[in-house]
């Protein structure tokens, strides 16, 4: 196997690479990973186990297939974490007791490494009686806040933080505190939000009818469905939320419509799934399937992809026997339906190979080709599945068959389904790959268009110096090594450069062929109009989907990252804006830094900055109403890459009371300061704990605690150095980078990431997800 690129080994070690207890390394090689994987999936299979684990490995060992991360990471690894992504938890029962039991559920799950998702609509609305206390109910919207605040503290698997969807159904009387929840930037931070929005609704748009907002059989007020439509595309077109999941579409197109009812999904939303629900994914890489790219005979060789999917479906069957489960419950249901989630990924690579565009009419043709051709070669394998090892449990094969999806299939797929059963209720799906995708050389992501063919990254080197190094999409490197430095031609588009209607043509054309739902992010220009915005979730419907998300960049969630152009670049870049140094080829040649990975090394992302003798500083007052004694903050800076950063924090008090807790601060603060990269996450986790003893009004604002307190006198120096932006600014500063692609311009709106720093973050498949690092909000 050839050796990967630089950046798919950062990610390999950092993310799915097995080490020790010590941190020492189990795997040696990656090719050690495809090996833990196959045979920890192969050893369900008996007597046959051997040939399987070959088999399993060969489909893995060039990047053929990929399971989805958990997987990767986690299969043969002899640890108490789930290989399923991501859940949807139980019914939250409409009372205190039960409300915090599932919270507890919630933490359980996210401790083990699933992300999940709630549906808040059961939960009454504010201001409603509570029957035996006197009191008024406090609303959805608060017990979310405490979800969120759990969400915040729980680490997940140790690699990432916990990742939520939250849904509400359009006629519940607290849907629009729903839809404006994110207009705060600090508030619900950790969840995704999409409304549950109803056939019955969407008519009443059409017509312009009155819409009534209920709970509990009682009518609480009544509106006009087009406003309530209307708050819905003002909000996502302001601050990218909320999504919109096509409820009913959904449950009538399920294949388990005759023993489930779903009202929430994933957090990504490609999984609608009915309680405790989880879903198992894994993509099929079309990149890597494509032959004679690039040429008159160019084509996905569908041959291999036959051969390929019955050995991933087999795969991910094997792994809901093998997983461990957060809870009982949700085993039970895994077990139950064997529900998996098979999809694809690399798709705008193999168009652009295949010489045809992304969004065109050819793109669409040849898209639904493949994807029906994987969704045949998926259901046969599982009704051979269900023929050698038996069908689901709650297989009844009248009223499966009776399913709208099945009904869609070819005949002689229906007859063996009829014949043999079926091993898994659903089959297909398309997850966000955004990791993985990177891993596996930098492929495109699940179905989204190329973000940005090329773009530098920093490394921080061991002694604190950073390496710029080149990244290029899978499909772009191709094409410079058979044809050098030829313009590209038009099929080279990229998310930013394609209208709204041709993504969402896309994701219809996908979603004929998969029974489950899909993870897309329709990316907007930041200049969109309204007017050419306010249609997509409409179009979305029409066109067949069972959902939308879009992303458009705005003040609350982040604008474009960038550097001056310099004055010769100037008249190069006067035609179009690119951000994030996005770039085809270097201006010229750079000296080689030494690769620590030539020499078995690692880039060190988090070595500390060395302290200079002298700092700048500023020191402030803070007055507690609960401590006799002001507390005085101090923070010094350092200049890094001509900025100013936060390098160290210094807390003191007359007040003893506070030394040990105040010392402890001080130290790991200062710690994570000295770590480089974005800190501003610092700023976020002190503001968000509360104290139970009860917080203090200061200057007219209610603050939850002193911490909180700490925490927002760090966030006004951060803001006061220039190192965050001003969240309470009617504009955010964005500027763009700007490089050429061939003989064209290509934008990729792109933010800094909290983990590494680099503004690199991109917004697909409804995740934020980090070019440079690889770190991803879902994956």
């Amino acid at each position: 196997m050839n050796a990967i690129a630089p950046l798919s080994q950062q990610i390999w070690d950092m993310k799915y690479r097995l080490k020790g207890p010590d941190g020492q390394p189990v795997d040696q090689t990656l090719e050690d990973s495809w090996r833990r994987i196959a045979k920890a999936l192969a050893s369900v299979e008996g007597a046959d186990a051997a040939r399987w684990e070959e088999t399993f490995y060969r489909a893995l060992e060039d990047f053929r297939f990929l399971p989805a991360g958990r997987i990767i990471a986690g299969a043969g690894a002899s640890r108490r974490v789930t290989l399923f992504n991501c859940f949807v938890m139980g019914t939250v029962p409409d009372d205190m007791a039960g409300i915090f039991e599932h919270l507890k559920e919630a933490a359980l799950t996210m401790q083990a490494g699933g992300g999940i998702g709630y549906d808040f609509s059961t939960l009454r609305p504010k201001g409603a009686p509570v029957k035996g206390v006197g009191a008024d109910a406090s609303g959805p919207l608060s017990f979310m806040d405490v979800w969120d605040a759990m969400c915040r503290t729980i680490m997940s698997a140790g690699h990432r933080r916990g990742a939520m969807m939250a849904t509400m159904r359009c006629d519940h009387p607290d849907i629009e505190a729903f839809i404006a929840a994110k207009e705060d930037p600090g508030r619900l931070r950790m969840f995704n939000l999409s409304v549950l929005v109803t056939d019955a609704f969407m008519e009443a748009v059409k017509a312009d009818d009155s819409w009534e907002l209920t709970f509990g059989g009682r009518t609480y007020r009544s509106l006009r469905a087009r406003d309530l439509w209307d708050r819905i595309m003002r909000a996502t077109y302001a601050y990218a939320e909320p999504g919109v999941i096509f409820i009913d579409r959904i449950n009538q197109r399920n294949n388990l419509h005759y023993c489930e009812e779903i009202s929430a999904t994933n957090p990504c939303g490609e999984q609608p799934l009915p309680p405790y629900g989880a879903c198992l994914l894994g993509s099929i890489n079309l990149a890597a399937l494509v032959v004679d790219p690039f040429t008159d005979d160019a084509r996905l060789d569908e041959d291999r992809l036959a051969e390929l999917v019955p050995v991933a479906v087999r795969m991910m069957d094997n792994v809901t026997d093998v997983s461990n489960f957060p809870l009982e419950e949700q085993q039970k249901e895994a077990q139950a339906k064997r529900r998996i989630g098979l999809g694809v990924t690399g798709l705008a690579d193999a168009l652009i190979m295949c010489r045809a565009r992304y969004g065109s009419a050819e793109a669409v043709a040849m898209t639904e080709r493949w994807m029906a051709a994987i969704r045949r070669h998926a259901y046969l394998a599982s009704a051979e599945l269900a023929r050698e090892k038996g069908p689901f449990p709650l297989f009844d094969r009248d009223r499966y068959l009776a399913g709208e999806s099945i009904a869609e299939l070819d005949a002689d797929v229906r007859e063996a389904i009829a014949r043999d059963g079926v091993r898994n209720a659903l089959v297909t799906s398309i997850a966000p790959t955004g990791t993985i995708s990177l891993f596996a050389d930098n492929i495109s992501s699940g179905l989204e268009p190329v973000f940005s063919f090329a773009y530098n990254r920093a490394v921080l080197m061991p002694d604190g110096s950073r390496r710029e190094e080149e990244v290029t999409d899978y499909a772009f490197r191709l094409w410079r090594r058979m044809h050098g430095d030829r313009p590209l031609p038009d099929y080279f588009v990229d998310a930013q450069s394609l209208s709204p209607a041709e993504h969402v043509a896309m994701q219809a054309a996908v979603q004929k062929y998969i029974d489950a739902s899909i993870s897309k992010t329709i990316n907007c220009p930041e200049e969109i109009g309204f007017e050419d915005f306010k249609d997509i979730y409409l179009l979305a419907y029409e066109s067949g989907c069972k959902g939308c998300t879009t992303y458009r960049p705005n003040e609350v969630t982040g604008a474009v990252l960038s550097v001056k152009k310099k004055e010769a670049d100037k008249a190069a870049d006067e035609q179009a804006e690119l951000p994030l140094a996005p770039r085809a080829e270097a201006a010229k040649p750079q000296p080689k830094a030494k690769d620590p990975y030539e020499s078995g090394g690692v880039v060190y992302m988090t070595q500390p900055l060395d302290r200079p003798g002298v700092l700048p500083g500023q020191t402030y007052k803070l007055n507690w109403p609960e401590s006799d004694h002001a507390i005085y903050i101090t923070l010094n800076d350092i200049i890094q890459d001509g900025r100013r950063r936060p390098f160290e924090i210094f807390v003191n008090s007359k007040n003893v009371e506070h030394f040990a807790w105040t010392v402890a601060l001080t130290r790991m603060i200062s710690a994570v300061f000295r770590r480089g990269g974005d800190v501003s996450f610092v700023v976020e986790e002190l503001k968000a704990v509360f104290d139970p003893r009860g917080g203090a009004w200061i200057k007219g604002r209610y603050v939850p605690s002193m911490l909180a307190a700490i925490g927002e006198v760090i966030e006004k120096h951060m803001i006061s150095i220039g190192f965050m932006a001003d969240p309470k600014r009617p504009e955010l500063e964005a500027q763009a980078k700007t490089i050429a692609v061939g003989e064209q311009n290509t934008p990729a709106a792109m933010r800094q990431c909290p983990r590494c720093g680099e503004a690199s973050l991109a917004r697909m498949e409804g995740c934020d997800t980090c070019l440079s690092c690889g770190h991803s909000k879902c994956a």
